[in-house]
């Protein structure tokens, strides 16, 4: 008899490890859910791409030490100052095919000027791209802006003593010289685009449809609004599991060199 009590709480966790294994593959089963994951690869892949290539360019202008250097840097992080909800309504706005940049397009005599991306669904994603693009890619600027004022100067005119010209200068040695700086951007775009949720019920409300779904969003949408528990609970472990990925070898690979520093 005591040896049923004890082989009953083997069961019960059993059973509670059969039925939570069955949510993941309830969750891999559903369309929505892969349509969540290849917006989110697009997303991701086009959001962390743009924001380097501007974040870069930005701050290698500022780098010249222009004279409205103050204006201009204070004029691309302003975007970072505000909330991604901010940010959304704003674009939200300025997409709307019927008072945005369609119909201000128009007005100015082209009737044929179309510009209803968050209408597409194929297009959605890209209008959460641009938005996304706008809100962070000045934090990149101030990031590289950071690590190229702290580039040894002295290889700087020395290279320009050997007849190295500027565009020279910058591929050959001051950009490889922040590469680690390219792999925290990385890192922290990564980050925001697998939790992006309020830019996207700001922006599309994962519309049409739910064509412009991120795994967020379904999270929520699963959690809060249809109360699958299981399935939202599983949608969330996988979002973990994603940043866990990209996070770990990141701070495995900055250990070991303060490894090799000591």
């Amino acid at each position: 008899m005591d040896g049923l009590y004890l082989l009953q709480p083997l069961q019960d966790d059993a059973l509670l490890f059969a039925g939570g294994f069955t949510n993941y593959i309830k969750l891999w089963g559903q369309d929505r859910w892969h349509v969540a994951i290849g917006n989110l690869a697009i997303f991701g892949f086009c959001f962390v791409g743009i924001c380097l290539l501007i974040g870069i360019a930005l701050a290698v202008l500022l780098d010249q030490r222009i004279r409205a250097e103050g204006v201009l840097r204070t004029i691309y992080l302003y975007p970072m100052a505000l909330s991604f909800i901010v940010a959304g309504t704003a674009w939200r706005w300025l997409l709307n095919p019927t008072v945005g940049i369609q119909q201000f397009i128009r007005d100015l005599g082209f009737p044929g000027f179309d510009f209803a991306w968050t209408m597409d669904s194929h297009l959605a994603v890209y209008a959460l791209v641009i938005a996304g693009v706008w809100q962070s890619s000045g934090f990149v600027m101030a990031i590289f802006l950071a690590a190229l004022r702290g580039v040894d100067q002295e290889i700087i005119k020395a290279a320009h003593l050997d007849g190295a010209s500027l565009p020279r200068i910058y591929l050959a040695i001051i950009i490889p010289s922040i590469r680690p700086v390219f792999l925290t951007a990385i890192v922290v775009l990564s980050h925001i685009a697998i939790k992006s949720f309020d830019l996207v019920v700001a922006l599309t409300g994962g519309g049409p449809g739910y064509a412009s779904d991120l795994p967020a969003t379904f999270m929520y949408e699963m959690t809060f609004r249809r109360n699958e528990i299981g399935i939202g609970a599983a949608s969330a472990m996988m979002m973990l599991a994603a940043v866990m990925a990209i996070i770990v070898p990141y701070l495995y690979s900055e250990l070991r060199g303060e490894r090799r520093d000591v």
